[in-house]
């Protein structure tokens, strides 16, 4: 409540009432605007929480540790993650992406993104086959519907709250491991990225090596054939994913994964367990600036050697 009063008989110039009127409308409409991004918030931040997997697969052979820190500023991002079995063959299958963007809009294709892709291994398709598809289905007219169900969740658009269009853009990471039937620790490894840093593969001896090339954004154009690249994950190899979290975590002008500072980091955890290597990763991130990370912060570690269980 606002109460303004003068001494005096004189009743208050038209010009003031103008003034304090004009202040008063600003002052509900920001009381407005800021219940409705508490709304949206809290419906998204549940949203995302229940859309993502409490934990992730144990592949045979290989040990695997996730490292997720969604940003602290109440409005979840898009980063998701996910490791399943994918039918018959041995065959498992990973993924870490980013949607473009926060809130409902970006929820909403986090929420899609995962069951598609399941769905798209377990049918059995390669790889590429897999981005192919999902990429067809993002610039599909039918993602427009489950936008505007979101809009109308959280009663249309709040401040922070991306563009349709542009909340369909996704950066990914998604890959199949096909552990050796020897039981000898290695793996056979398909993987492919899509407008996501591109994955480190460790070395015993401290080697890092980037894999995979760099392909466009999902969501983005609809004639990209997605290419994968086939390797093996030698027992004591250790795969390292991450988000853009990661690499462009900044101190002042400077990003994390400048002058290949990720690689640099990883080529001193030779001889960890997946969890030490996260760990340290995640360590190093929080310790390259003096304030908490801006952005949603997720790794997935895969470490080839663990015995068969």
């Amino acid at each position: 409540m606002l109460l303004v009063a003068r001494n005096g008989a004189a009743g208050v110039p038209a010009e003031v009432a103008a003034l304090i009127e004009d202040f008063a409308r600003r002052v509900a409409l920001a009381v407005s605007a800021a219940r409705r991004y508490t709304r949206q918030a809290t419906i998204s931040r549940v949203l995302q929480r229940g859309l993502l997997p409490s934990r992730v697969g144990q592949i045979p052979g290989v040990d695997t540790y996730l490292v997720y820190e969604p940003s602290d500023d109440g409005v979840a991002g898009g980063d998701f993650y996910d490791v399943f079995p994918a039918g018959s063959g041995g065959r498992w299958c990973f993924m870490l992406g980013d949607v473009q963007g926060s809130g409902p809009e970006a929820a909403v294709v986090t929420g899609l993104a995962r069951p598609w892709l399941r769905l798209l291994a377990r049918e059995g398709y390669e790889v590429g086959q897999v981005l192919d598809r999902l990429n067809g289905l993002l610039l599909d007219d039918a993602m427009e519907a489950a936008e505007a169900a979101a809009l109308i969740v959280t009663g249309g658009h709040g401040p922070g709250l991306p563009d349709g269009q542009h909340a369909r853009f996704l950066s990914l990471l998604y890959g199949q491991v096909v552990p050796s039937p020897s039981g000898d620790g290695g793996a056979r490894c398909t993987l492919a990225s899509a407008g996501h840093p591109l994955p480190l593969l460790l070395r015993p001896d401290g080697t890092v090596t980037a894999l995979a090339e760099p392909q466009v954004l999902l969501g983005v154009v609809d004639d990209v054939a997605y290419q994968s690249h086939t390797f093996d994950l030698e027992p004591g190899d250790t795969l390292l994913c991450v988000t853009d979290g990661v690499t462009e975590r900044r101190s002042g002008p400077r990003m994390f994964d400048d002058e290949d500072g990720l690689a640099a980091v990883l080529s001193g955890c030779a001889g960890l367990t997946a969890q030490g290597v996260a760990e340290r990763i995640r360590a190093a991130v929080h310790a390259f600036a003096p304030t908490p990370p801006g952005d949603d912060l997720a790794l997935l570690v895969l470490q080839a050697g663990r015995p068969a269980g």
